[in-house]
């Protein structure tokens, strides 16, 4: 990892803090990386291993878009910067329940889904990396709640479809694999 990654991470560390997995004891940490890890394997742009990285930081952490744009701006140029604030902006959910409380979850899913599919290829990929992880722990430790996040998985890739081509066949196969799985439970 290069130091503008390990920079970027000591950040994204600090921001979650004690968070927890909630499906297992590791520090929230270990998801972001996995999601960079996994997008490294499919390109070396910064601004998307970075945004790997801070891709919770501002749904899950009461770190802003501005305090976020300050420090990206200290370790990497402004338009690398920009590009990777822009990346973790898209990947923030907007539909959540205290903004949308007159929605179920259903219909705010169904609304994130369409706002995804209108996303840039570059978020698409880590949103792929995203779900790659989730789907993995999720399936294996929540089968009662797993059938609905697959599915929900699965109603994003189907409209969700310019990110990296590889990273999403693979993704694409796993939740299909895990959703078989579960059926046969």
């Amino acid at each position: 990892m290069d130091d503008t990654l390990y920079k970027i991470l000591q950040f994204a560390d600090i921001a979650h803090g004690e968070q927890k997995r909630k499906y297992s004891d590791e520090r929230y940490i270990v998801h972001p990386i996995r999601v960079m890890e996994t997008c490294s394997a499919y390109t070396n742009k910064i601004q998307i291993l970075a945004a790997a990285l801070l891709h919770d930081v501002l749904e899950d952490t009461p770190v802003t878009e501005e305090e976020l744009f300050s420090f990206l701006e200290t370790v990497m140029d402004n338009e690398v910067a920009k590009q990777t604030l822009e990346l973790v902006v898209k990947l923030t959910d907007v539909y959540i329940k205290e903004a949308y409380p007159h929605l179920n979850r259903k219909q705010r899913k169904e609304k994130e889904t369409l706002r995804i599919a209108q996303t840039s290829a570059d978020s698409q990929t880590i949103k792929y990396a995203d779900i790659l992880d989730n789907c993995k722990e999720i399936a294996a430790s929540d089968p009662n709640f797993a059938p609905r996040f697959l599915n929900e998985c699965m109603m994003i890739l189907k409209v969700a479809t310019k990110g990296d081509k590889h990273l999403y066949e693979k993704v694409y196969k796993e939740v299909e694999t895990e959703l078989q799985n579960l059926r046969k439970r």
